[in-house]
């Protein structure tokens, strides 16, 4: 997790750090001067390349009236897709037409395309001393064709069937010929491949047609033999004999059938109107009797006569008499018309039921014949089906070995790509371009030197002004009263102790001038009788007398031991945790971090925790207090791994105060005592400072082999009140120490502050 600093030494000074560019503009100038002049000078003097292009349609070349009769149909649709003209794009920057264009040019002979005719000394040079491969060692044609390659650029134009060939050189003619040439390569190499593949089609047609009349021949000779010798004559509809007949045969029974049945239906009806004595009108065969329609006309005729008379004549007159009788005479006849009429039916039908018979026995027959020919008429088919396959195929081979060898003679094979556009000679050099290079030349060193010119400023220290907080504002010094002597602590006798040498902290200053010492007092303050009183507020006369004749310093009564004594205490102990309570708050929290950086120099593994609550003790050695730490821990926000964090200032770990909300984490402070049992099992010693705690606040936190510490700054009343209710309350040996006066030994590592 990268998090700014929160208290960094020294800030970016963006003015100065620009204002710089205008303290070096003539440097600066000079070099984009020069830079400049070298670009013309090498686009003014660089050997001159053109280019030019030439474009090839893909497209089909064929005639309507030439095309093959198979392709009749096709109207003149694209013949390549994407992929097609890819394919010709690679074929079109083949080696084989590189190759012929070369033979034809002659460009072996050019020093352009072979530069062993025209190497330069230093060129030999280098490869005397192998810093260079030798050109000798690789056969001319292959050096032409990859100077070609690395001057030719074919390429399909997006969404058509247009390829472009672009080739530079120094020549503006060559530039022109050589795609030129290249094109009409490609289109005569296509065309001698369609050549060939029509020369082998007319090769391989002219021995299958031979075979393939033979094979027809043979088969229908098969097929002629296995009729006769089957007797499958041919009828009608290209059928079988036997089957025709057969069908003829069921449609003749068919209609016998259907005379019988209405023969015997009509005799069936004459009879029941005979013997029911009904009307023989309804009957239409005794109605198309002409012997019944005269005798029907009689009748009509008599019955008339009659009406007629019985106007003037009674009925029994001889007359009407006479008349009754032939009327009842022609009723007879037609009755016995009728029956013979019904006698007609009835041998109608028998003869037809015989007719039928026949013809049942016959199809009978001519059904047997007809499955006995129907198996024979598949085999037959199979051979006719053969016949006709090799009939087909021989007259495909015989159109299209027609149109091979009618294009063979003719040589007549359009090539499906043409040239659409040729190439021109170029009159303009598309290489170099003066304009361009000397302006990005310009633009580039002008950028490059801004770039270098503020790095410059930045590194040299120049751009560095101090940040707001890095340095820490002194603190008055208070001379101490004597202070009567706690309960249950010893009062220590007066110790002359030697003055502390006031160590200067040496700042660098930006720019080039020369670093300065200036004199700090160390940021905790220091009693009155540690260092003496202020000389900053004291005349010169006061201070010299003071530097002539050093009193002896005036010592504490509390008994409070340094920085360095306290860590010899904890390490000679073997104690595995150290609580440091500061009752005058965040300041003597120094004492902490002093001791846990301070035992971790002696090789201990030590991580401090930082339980304040402003983080006084963790902020200095992380340098923010953005950290996850204890909070984030209680309030399962987090693992042990991403809480402990390292001191930047030393090889002590500590778990800062955290980013979770402290309510929510205090309401699982009953866990502090497992975690301090993992803390000590990892660690040699686990250092934790508590702040202005009590007794009972540390209570958690206590342990076996646990030593307790009470930093002070000042031996006031508040620290003798704060020592005394702790060992009132079950700390009997509790231990003061004071950071003041402390001095890392030997030389700090860069980089690092004091921890106050």
């Amino acid at each position: 997790m990268s998090v700014q600093s929160a208290a960094a030494d020294v800030d970016v000074d963006l003015r100065q750090l620009f204002a710089s560019l205008a303290r070096n503009w003539l440097r600066i100038f000079v070099v984009v001067l020069l830079v400049t002049g070298l670009a013309f000078a090498f686009a003014s003097l660089a050997t001159r390349h053109y280019k030019a292009e030439t474009q090839v349609e893909i497209a089909p070349r064929e005639s309507i009236y030439t095309r093959p009769a198979s392709n009749n149909n096709d109207t003149d649709k694209p013949i390549l897709d994407e992929q097609g003209v890819a394919t010709q794009v690679q074929i079109i920057s083949s080696n084989e037409i590189l190759k012929q264009v070369a033979q034809k040019l002659g460009l072996e002979k050019l020093p352009e395309f072979n530069e062993v005719l025209d190497m330069s000394a230093l060129s030999r040079a280098l490869v005397l001393v192998g810093l260079k491969s030798d050109p000798m060692e690789i056969p001319t044609e292959e050096r032409v064709l990859k100077k070609m390659h690395e001057k030719l650029n074919v390429y399909g134009v997006e969404k058509t069937r247009i390829i472009a060939i672009e080739f530079s050189s120094e020549d503006p003619q060559l530039a022109a010929k050589i795609p030129d040439d290249i094109a009409a390569a490609y289109i005569a190499g296509q065309g001698a491949a369609k050549l060939e593949s029509n020369n082998a089609a007319a090769d391989f047609l002219a021995p299958e047609i031979a075979d393939l009349s033979k094979q027809v021949k043979d088969a229908e000779a098969k097929v002629a033999a296995y009729r006769a010798q089957s007797d499958l004559l041919m009828g009608g509809n290209n059928s079988v004999l036997a089957t025709q007949q057969l069908s003829e045969l069921s449609s003749e029974l068919s209609k016998v059938r259907a005379n019988r049945a209405a023969a015997e239906a009509t005799a069936d009806g004459v009879r029941r109107a005979l013997q029911n004595g009904g009307s023989l009108d309804a009957v239409p065969e005794v109605l198309s009797s002409d012997l019944i329609q005269r005798l029907r006309e009689r009748q009509v005729e008599l019955r008339s006569n009659i009406a007629d008379l019985s106007t003037t004549l009674l009925g029994n007159h001889p007359r009407i008499r006479a008349l009754k009788s032939q009327l009842s005479d022609l009723d007879a006849q037609i009755r016995s018309e009728a029956q013979k009429i019904m006698k007609g039916l009835l041998m109608q039908a028998e003869t037809a039921k015989a007719r039928e018979n026949q013809l049942v026995a016959d199809v009978n027959t001519l059904k047997a014949a007809s499955a006995q020919a129907g198996e024979q008429q598949v085999d037959l088919d199979a051979l006719q089906r053969d016949a006709t396959a090799k009939r087909q195929q021989l007259e495909l081979y015989l159109t299209n070995y027609r149109e091979a060898a009618s294009r063979q003679d003719r040589n007549y094979l359009p090539v499906d790509a043409r040239i659409a556009s040729k190439a021109s000679v170029p009159s303009e050099a598309y290489f170099p371009k003066v304009g361009p290079i000397v302006g990005a030349a310009f633009a580039a060193s002008l950028l490059i030197m801004a770039i270098v010119t503020l790095l410059r400023e930045l590194f040299s220290g120049r751009a560095m002004r101090p940040a707001t907080g890095s340095r820490f504002e002194r603190i008055d010094e208070v001379a101490m009263p004597d202070t009567a002597h706690a309960p249950g602590m010893v009062a220590m006798p007066p110790v002359r102790r030697e003055p502390i040498r006031q160590e200067p902290i040496v700042r660098q200053e930006v720019g080039d001038r020369p670093a300065e010492a200036e004199a700090e007092p160390y940021t905790a303050a220091m009693p009155y009788g540690a260092e003496g009183p202020d000389t900053a507020a004291m005349p010169d006369a006061a201070v010299a007398e003071q530097t002539a004749v050093t009193p002896e310093p005036v010592r504490s009564t509390l008994g409070e031991i340094d920085i360095e004594k306290a860590a010899e205490k904890l390490i000679a102990s073997g104690a595995a945790r150290a609580i440091f309570v500061s009752p005058e708050g965040d300041e003597a929290a120094a004492s902490a971090i002093l001791v846990a950086r301070e035992v971790a120099d002696a090789g201990l593994r030590v991580l401090l925790l930082d339980l304040t609550a402003s983080g006084a003790a963790s902020r200095p050695m992380l340098d923010s207090g953005l950290f996850p730490g204890i909070t984030n821990l209680l309030a399962s926000e987090a693992q042990f791994s991403d809480v402990i964090h390292a001191d930047l200032y030393s090889d002590c770990h500590v778990i800062p105060v955290g980013t979770a909300d402290p309510v929510r984490a205090m309401r699982a402070a009953d866990r502090l005592p497992i975690i301090m049992q993992s803390l000590t099992t990892a660690y040699d010693l686990v250092v934790v400072e508590c702040g202005p705690a009590d007794a009972q606040g540390i209570g958690r936190l206590a342990g076996d082999a646990t030593e307790v510490f009470l930093s002070m700054l000042e031996p006031d009343d508040e620290v003798t009140q704060a020592a005394v209710k702790l060992i009132e309350n079950g700390y009997p040996d509790l231990t003061l120490v004071t950071p003041l006066g402390h001095e890392p030994p030997g030389n700090p590592v860069p980089g690092r502050r004091s921890a106050a």
